[in-house]
């Protein structure tokens, strides 16, 4: 007698794609209906049916809120669970004992209870039950093991996000302890910081719940809810080794958050949301395998699970301890700041630095009274005109395949200060800041957002790539960098080697202002010539974007766009000319094209941004190696047409001496 999902265990180890209905389609699980789309792209799975209490339209699927029932109705092999957090167990346990394997996202279950009750159903049914957290499938975890030579002494945490008052009203059981009597735990250690405590285990090898000794731990919130937002967990290991997190999501910036490694010998940085390693002032990136695609791997051919359920005991013996610790302490009104979407604690991140490099909880930091103290330097790659930061350069691990996530500058500020770039926009989320994106490389979208189809306009397609940093090191006045450009697939199509620098421009050439020097060289690794294209090669008249981009700040006064020829978006619009400037009433760019010549692509009225064009209406083919370079005048106030006409004339040749 076969024990109940035995059979269905070995109907699963087929061939063609495997069976995948997802449950909980709102919010993050539009991103698991992306993933599948994806995969079924690739041949890899089919997406068989949805499960919603509010059942979406047009998916041309079978759409049930009974989840076990449309399992066994489409004969799914895998279940995708992204539902809220006290609907875990019952919703795994269904789906494993309908004969599913089961994605579960994080934090798989809102105590040791509830996980036990899904630990049984994995060893009674024969099923996998992989968890959602999705960091660790990175290449970057064994790395700073090896990196450190094993041995970890201690981590520290440190992570420091924004969230509006919408954050917590998304739902019902946002920022809820409990909702009608079940257990909720959506505070910041348990959710949005999940990944970062999971990834800390992990390095440290703590993966199962007797591995942690003892926790510590102070909860804090300045919202008005039942968790915690603001937090410190410091978790003693079995083997001594010492875990310090502290984390909030009342900060004043966005920071990609980090866990300080403390070798035996040496230390080092891992920014688990892009899997990059900094130690020594290189940073290093690293793979990432999709979960839901191991998991097919899994059942198609026996593959180990990266993330199985066992292994998510230890951050679920933390998870516990919250449960059962003081609801946490309200943070005094005099320490918080209140701004119209959201509340801010000055100085937090700040602290998170300090708390993470000398292993500290936040009242041993003296906190709240601290707040707003110190200024620790958060981790970041810059660029500086002497002591003064002019632009940060940034990988946001935040962001989803729809925004072709890549490197960008942003913020750029002049040297008084003003910001002259815009990222994640309302009107295209996908612009980011300053880099090189590409609306087509080998019918791969290197922009986001939507891609032209010739004949039928711009549709939502699963085409996105990625830009992934290889490594970035320090030159003078910057950062030498290697990217691999990877489709949906992970193919790698093209590789890039790319350079920013920054440098002061003193007088004659102009005071109160400096230059970003960007280069990039495109070599494509398909083993064939590598074709570009724009929009406009597909039949969208006028849409020749693509290489070198920059979004300025939407909503600047005085806007106006000039070469040395001529003035107005219409008549610079497709020109071809070696500089050209944006102005407006406080700050000025002077875009001078040093390496290459191409037309330029500009919008002033709909959005101001603009760039030279790679393709601009016929498609490019690179047989080999693709370099372009260009200079940037940034400057305060208005240039006049002769004064940016003087400075890119000086750019010019001031570029050709330094080649």
């Amino acid at each position: 007698m076969t024990k109940p999902g035995e059979a269905e265990a070995v109907i699963s180890m087929g061939d063609g794609p495997v069976r995948v209905v997802v449950a909980g389609v709102h919010g993050y699980g539009r991103h698991h209906l992306d993933n599948v789309a994806r995969l079924a792209a690739a041949g890899r799975a089919e997406l068989a049916g949805v499960c919603d209490l509010r059942p979406p339209s047009g998916l041309g699927v079978p759409v049930s809120a009974d989840l076990p029932a449309l399992i066994r109705e489409t004969g799914a092999e895998i279940a995708v669970i992204a539902t809220p957090i006290h609907t875990h167990a019952p919703l795994a346990v269904a789906a494993l004992e309908a004969g599913a394997h089961v994605l579960l996202e994080k934090p798989p279950a809102p105590s040791v209870e509830e996980f036990s009750r899904i630990s049984e159903a994995v060893a009674r049914t024969g099923l996998a039950c992989q968890v959602g957290f999705q960091s660790l499938g990175s290449d970057a975890i064994p790395a700073a093991r090896e990196l450190l030579g094993g041995a970890v002494r201690a981590i520290g945490v440190a992570g420091a996000w924004s969230r509006p008052f919408g954050y917590y009203t998304r739902s019902a059981w946002a920022g809820r302890r409990r909702l009608g009597g079940a257990d909720v735990m959506d505070g910041a250690l348990t959710n949005p910081f999940a990944h970062a405590v999971a990834t800390a285990l992990a390095v440290a090898g703590a993966d199962t719940a007797g591995s942690i000794a003892g926790v510590e731990l102070e909860l804090f919130r300045a919202n008005a809810i039942e968790s915690d937002d603001t937090s410190s967990a410091r978790l003693r290991l079995a083997d001594g080794t010492v875990i310090a997190i502290t984390v909030s999501l009342c900060s004043d910036r966005r920071t990609e958050p980090y866990l300080h490694l403390h070798g035996r010998d040496r230390s080092a940085r891992l920014f688990y949301t892009v899997d990059e390693i900094e130690a020594g002032g290189v940073i290093t990136g690293h793979r990432r395998a999709d979960l839901l695609d191991n998991l097919i791997a899994h059942v198609r051919d026996g593959a180990d699970l990266l993330v199985p359920l066992a292994r998510t005991g230890g951050f679920t013996r933390l998870l516990d301890a919250i449960r059962l610790a003081p609801d946490p302490r309200p943070i005094g009104g005099r320490y918080v700041r209140a701004e119209p979407s959201r509340l801010v604690l000055p100085g937090i991140e700040d602290l998170a630095v300090r708390a993470a490099a000398d292993l500290k909880t936040l009242s041993e930091l003296g906190f709240p009274g601290s707040l707003g103290t110190v200024r620790a330097p958060w981790p970041q790659t810059a660029l500086r005109i002497g002591d003064r930061e002019v632009a940060a350069y940034v990988q946001r691990g935040d962001l989803q395949a729809a925004d072709a996530p890549r490197p960008h500058l942003h913020p750029v500020r002049t040297l008084g200060g003003t910001v002259v770039t815009e990222s994640r926009p309302d009107d295209h989320v996908h612009h980011l800041g300053a880099g090189v994106a590409i609306s087509d490389v080998d019918g791969v979208n290197f922009w986001g957002g939507s891609t032209y189809v010739r004949g039928e306009g711009p549709r939502m397609l699963a085409d996105h790539g990625r830009q992934k940093r290889r490594s970035l090191r320090p030159i003078d006045g910057g950062h030498a960098e290697y990217l691999d450009w990877t489709g949906p697939d992970g193919t790698v199509l093209a590789t890039e080697e790319r350079t920013l620098t920054a440098r002061p421009l003193t007088p004659p050439t102009g005071p109160g202002a400096w230059a970003l020097d960007f280069a990039f060289a495109l070599t494509g690794r398909t083993g064939r010539p590598l074709v570009l294209q724009s929009s406009a090669c597909k039949g969208r008249t006028g849409a020749g974007y693509g290489g070198f981009f920059w979004r300025a700040p939407k909503h600047s006064t005085g806007l106006a766009v000039f070469t040395g020829e001529a003035s107005g978006e219409d008549a610079v619009h497709g020109s071809v000319t070696p500089w050209l400037a944006l102005t407006s009433d406080t700050w000025s760019l002077v875009f001078v094209q040093t390496a290459g010549l191409d037309p330029w692509f500009v919008r002033v009225a709909e959005y101001p941004g603009l760039g030279p064009a790679l393709a601009w209406d016929e498609p490019r083919t690179v047989p080999g190696r693709l370099e372009r370079a260009i200079t940037v005048i940034v400057a305060d106030g208005r240039l006049t047409p002769d004064r940016a006409r003087t400075l890119a004339a000086a750019q010019a040749t001031g570029r050709v001496r330094r080649r």
